[in-house]
């Protein structure tokens, strides 16, 4: 079963080599007493950080720096471009008026990239 994903999820993108931490815009909605996540949460740096670097040869910097390195894929710094919201979403849940973000989303950076949550945010929190 799919789960909402909260300010602190873990990302990963195919063309980064080091894992990020989604931040949610905040809103007054929580889950597991963190800010939910929505579709529209995809502003980078804001809501999603960087994957430490890149090594899409579609990312300009990569590209360039692979033909002064004659050939040799040469990764760079990652900052990721991401033109449209998360999807699918959840149609049937509804965050101020924006579809929810459930773990099962991908988002698509414009250097070819696909950003997953490898984990949600959410924990069980025990009642004694």
């Amino acid at each position: 079963m799919p789960q909402q994903v909260c300010t602190t999820a873990t990302l990963q993108c195919t063309f980064g080599v080091a894992p990020s931490v989604f931040n949610a815009t905040p809103r007054p909605i929580l889950t597991s007493q963190m800010v939910a996540g929505v579709i529209t949460d995809h502003i980078p740096i804001t809501n999603v950080p960087p994957f430490g670097v890149c090594s899409s040869p579609s990312n300009p910097s990569v590209a360039a720096a692979t033909a002064a390195a004659l050939g040799v894929l040469t990764p760079m710094p990652c900052v990721p471009v991401l033109p449209a919201p998360w999807a699918p979403g959840v149609p049937t849940v509804l965050i101020a008026n924006t579809p929810a973000l459930d773990n099962n989303c991908k988002l698509m950076c414009a250097w070819g990239g696909v950003i997953s949550i490898t984990f949600p945010g959410q924990v069980t929190h025990e009642i004694p």
